[in-house]
């Protein structure tokens, strides 16, 4: 038992520091935009194979088309009332590394809240896997780093804009890496104990989060930099995936 938390905990800060990277290179690099939409391209189809042939498969196998259906729909309703309500703070780019003309500058926190919001499922997903293969999903913790790259680097270039200093910064991140590596080992702790059908509604909640994330905000921000070849980038992506969950 406690081998499986020490795991997913492990898993869920690796997922969780590419926030830090992201904020690293935010803040001391400047990447070519069409490199980080490229990145956010590839993790969008990481992250759709992960969602399809590990949480909604593992989702299918403990509860059935009912609990599946329940929990998918519920994480992608979840998700849009908060990213609604986020959008409305000024965390609609949240994923976006270049800020638009007319962004409110002053949106870093509610990015940074929304960085939580999105990792929370994420990270969740690890640990809920592991339940029934005794085994980090490898796919799954990519497809998260990757995805998480672009979200840590463009919130902190608002923050750097807006005057926040490093150490406050970087602050942040650690929190908000901390706080994904719990929600890894609460995935795998809690839900380890609880009938199979709830576990199944939660992967299934988790599923729908990310997915409506995926179409919200990663697809349209990629797509807004890489155009024609945002396709052919996410199903190299989705397909690396999919050779890794066979592993």
């Amino acid at each position: 038992m406690f081998s499986g938390m020490l795991m997913s905990g492990i898993g869920g800060c690796v997922a969780g520091s590419a926030l830090f990277l992201g904020a690293f290179l935010g803040y001391f690099v400047k990447l070519p935009q069409r490199l980080v939409a490229s990145i956010m391209a590839f993790g969008a189809g990481v992250l759709m194979s992960a969602v399809s042939f590990e949480l909604l498969d593992e989702a299918y196998a403990l509860g059935g088309p009912m609990h599946l259906a329940v929990g998918f729909f519920l994480g992608a309703t979840i998700f849009t009332i908060a990213n609604i309500y986020l959008a409305r703070k000024g965390a609609k780019h949240r994923k976006r590394s270049d800020k638009p003309e007319d962004d409110d500058e002053n949106n870093a926190v509610a990015i940074a809240v929304g960085s939580v919001i999105d990792g929370v499922p994420e990270s969740m997903a690890i640990g809920l896997t592991m339940i029934s293969g005794g085994m980090i999903s490898t796919a799954t913790v990519i497809a998260i780093f990757l995805s998480n790259i672009p979200e840590g680097l463009s919130s902190t270039r608002g923050m750097k804009k807006t005057g926040w200093k490093p150490v406050k910064i970087f602050s942040l991140w650690f929190f908000i890496v901390v706080i994904t590596s719990l929600s890894a080992m609460a995935g795998f702790s809690v839900f380890s104990h609880l009938p199979v059908e709830l576990t199944a509604i939660t992967l299934a909640v988790a599923a729908g989060g990310i997915l409506a994330m995926l179409v919200d905000t990663m697809i349209p921000e990629a797509f807004a930099k890489t155009h024609n070849l945002a396709g052919m980038v996410t199903v190299i992506g989705f397909t690396i995936s999919f050779i890794l969950s066979k592993f």
